[in-house]
């Protein structure tokens, strides 16, 4: 089938790639709007133009697609939240000022382990209106509940903007934040904290206090904790209470999809509600209200589910299946696809740079395509056998699409992820069957015990499956380097291997060869740079020194601390390593004096001896030394001052006063991040 035949797909392709190009070129509003009137006179004059001679009907199609490019462009422009005079980002003055502000919490998070998260909107700040979502991070109180959504509260506390990441090639938390458009955080003590006398009441509001009854309910009942977390997770969308070793258990297992609402969940509810809706009689009318009823309860179900993208996403192409269902309509999949994924960006286009949502449509678009191709290599004679062929051909197609995303963005791959899928989704369509039914029954304050305990010791078995096949570890492979334009030549060869198997010719395998030759002429260069690259970082980590050298492939340690013992900064370490397919050679002590590419580098620890006679091009400050720069800077001044985490905030602050007197280059990796020669 050829996919691209279809007009919609091609307007949707075009569509993406006005937002991509919005989001890396960051056009000006004005440039933006003028670009989207101009194709739309275009368009309106090419197509009631009379005369066919001066435009050519093919001409239609190319504006046509421009149009849609455009309005992609202005969509991102337009929906970025900044460009409000009010928003709060015009009105920070300074980096960790303190700030009165009121808001209005919107969404719970998950917790850290040292503070509990909402994202809030913000009413005021500083006593004027502001606008704008914002990051609340309120420290750790166990004497004071979780605040509900919609809880209006007037807070004071320190706000912080994005930063770039601490370390090199760290998740860009920042960058994701922005994404959502949240631009900040805000960090407040229990005791900076009024709660208002009103509340803000609205779609949000009542589905969290009907996922919140329902957890009450079932808590009430004596609901194992952790097998309440998952069950939660798999009905109502919400993960903030999942155990980091469950989720790692199911990423391990190849089974972290399932934990979020997802077309697995929403498909289930379709067929569900479909099979109760089966008594309506079959007129045009009945159908009608049937589609009403059903795309009623998808919506619905979403709103509880707290609306993710992978939530929205599911509940739109499913809206779409079951409109093609009741009006007797065959709707192509791949319209399907494109028409839902078209919907979301128009009003949510920050979506599209979302990994879930990403992931999301990949694997269902390669289970559309790829799936048929697998399931026909073999034709079981008995049912029960081609009832798990499917699911392994579906599991096989989902993971083959999304293998270079998933190697790009996480670096490992489940090996056993078709053992998972066979033994865990068979019984998945029996635990969300009666995980509706509980949570029902429990909305309407009705809890019938029975139900309850099969329900619990399902998700109890569930979990322990994932354990078993977690604890293969030796099939997960983990640490996988994998560029961004690599992850682009995998693709383009996983295409047209494809492409060649379903019909084999000669040009379709010189297109596959072609392919690889692309995708080893993408290494080279990536390649090279890795063993010509000479670098020389200062870590960011709380308390504790860490700088390394690079040369090449090859990585030296200078640590103040035994990293064999200390978990997280051999986490910030791999990250860095991973990235750059590079290793560690040696672990050194951190010595007084370093070179590095002409660069005398000198090194004032917590004793505050220094070599005296020495002058340095770089002065590096850890763990707090006690020394007084300006007498250092009475014999010599360096060409730029470093200070890392493990040292005190005052003492930094001495410091970088001293340094902007002196008019010396100062970093703090505290403030700015980590720090590269």
């Amino acid at each position: 089938m050829r996919v691209l035949q279809f007009p919609l797909i091609k307007i949707t392709g075009c569509f993406v790639f006005g937002l991509l190009f919005a989001h890396y070129a960051k056009p000006p509003f004005l440039v933006a709007l003028i670009a989207l009137i101009l194709s739309f006179i275009a368009i309106v004059i090419v197509y009631f133009l009379p005369s066919k001679s001066i435009f050519p009907n093919n001409y239609f199609g190319f504006v046509a697609l421009f149009t849609s490019f455009t309005i992609g462009v202005f969509t991102l422009v337009s929906s970025d939240q900044t460009r409000n005079k009010l928003h709060y980002m015009h009105s920070l003055s300074a980096q960790y000022q303190n700030y009165t502000a009121t808001i209005t919490i919107k969404e719970k998070l998950k917790n850290t382990t040292s503070n509990d998260r909402y994202v809030a909107q913000m009413i005021t700040l500083n006593g004027k209106e502001s606008y704008g979502k914002v990051l609340l991070n309120i420290k750790k109180n166990l004497s004071i509940p979780s605040f509900e959504i919609g809880t209006i509260l007037k807070v004071k506390g320190s706000f912080n903007k994005n930063r770039n990441p601490n370390n090199p090639n760290q998740f860009d938390y920042g960058g994701y934040l922005e994404n959502q458009q949240i631009y900040g955080q805000l960090y407040v003590e229990p005791s900076d904290i009024q709660k208002g006398s009103s509340t803000e009441k609205g779609i949000a509001y009542c589905a969290s206090l009907l996922r919140n009854k329902i957890i009450r309910n079932l808590e009430k009942n004596h609901f194992h904790k952790s097998e309440l977390s998952v069950v939660v997770a798999l009905i109502l969308g919400q993960q903030q209470d999942i155990s980091p070793e469950v989720v790692r258990d199911y990423q391990y297992a190849g089974a972290v999809h399932v934990l979020s609402v997802s077309g697995l969940h929403v498909g289930f509810i379709l067929l569900f509600i479909t099979y109760l809706l089966k008594p309506f009689p079959n007129t045009r009318n009945g159908s009608i209200l049937k589609l009403i009823i059903v795309i009623t309860f998808l919506w619905a179900f979403g709103i509880l589910a707290g609306l993710a993208p992978s939530v929205v996403r599911s509940v739109t192409m499913f809206s779409f299946v079951a409109i093609g269902m009741y009006l007797r309509r065959s709707i192509n999949i791949y319209t399907t696809l494109a028409v839902s994924a078209l919907l979301i960006l128009l009003f949510q286009p920050s979506f599209l740079f979302d990994v879930g949502f990403q992931l999301s449509y990949v694997a269902l678009y390669f289970i559309v395509w790829l799936q048929p191709l697998l399931a026909s290599a073999w034709n079981p004679k008995f049912k029960i056998v081609s009832y798990f062929w499917d699911i392994i051909t579906v599991s096989f197609a989902a993971q083959i699409g999304t293998f270079p995303m998933s190697i790009y963005y996480f670096h490992q791959f489940p090996g056993l992820f078709f053992v998972t899928n066979i033994v865990i989704l068979p019984g998945m369509s029996v635990i969300l069957g009666l995980g509706v039914i509980v949570m029902l029954l429990a909305a309407f304050d009705w809890v019938w015990m029975p139900l309850l305990l099969i329900l619990e010791w399902s998700i109890w078995l569930l979990n322990k499956i994932i354990a078993w096949v977690a604890s293969f570890e030796n099939f997960v492979f983990k640490d996988i380097s994998l560029h961004f334009y690599s992850m682009w030549g995998l693709y383009l060869v996983i295409f047209s291997v494809i492409i060649w198997i379903k019909k084999p010719t000669y040009r379709k395998f010189i297109v596959v060869l072609f392919a690889l030759i692309i995708l080893q002429i993408i290494a080279i260069p990536i390649k090279y740079y890795n063993e010509k690259a000479e670098e020389f970082i200062v870590f960011n980590k709380q308390r504790t020194s860490i700088f390394t050298e690079r040369i090449g492939d090859k990585i030296t340690v200078f640590s103040s601390e035994d990293l064999e013992n200390n978990a997280n900064a051999n986490l910030v370490l791999k990250s860095y390593l991973v990235a750059n397919y590079c290793s560690i050679q040696k672990k050194k002590n951190i010595p007084n004096l370093l070179y590095f590419k002409n660069k005398k580098i000198l090194v004032i620890d917590s004793s505050g001896a220094y070599l005296e006679k020495e002058r340095p091009d770089i002065l590096l400050l850890i763990n707090s030394p006690k020394i007084n720069l300006d007498r250092v800077f009475e014999n010599w001044k360096p060409q730029k001052v470093i200070v890392d985490a493990s040292n005190y905030k005052s003492y930094c602050k001495a410091w970088k006063a001293t340094c902007a007197k002196e008019k010396i280059p100062f970093h703090d990796t505290a403030e700015k991040g980590f720090f590269k020669l």
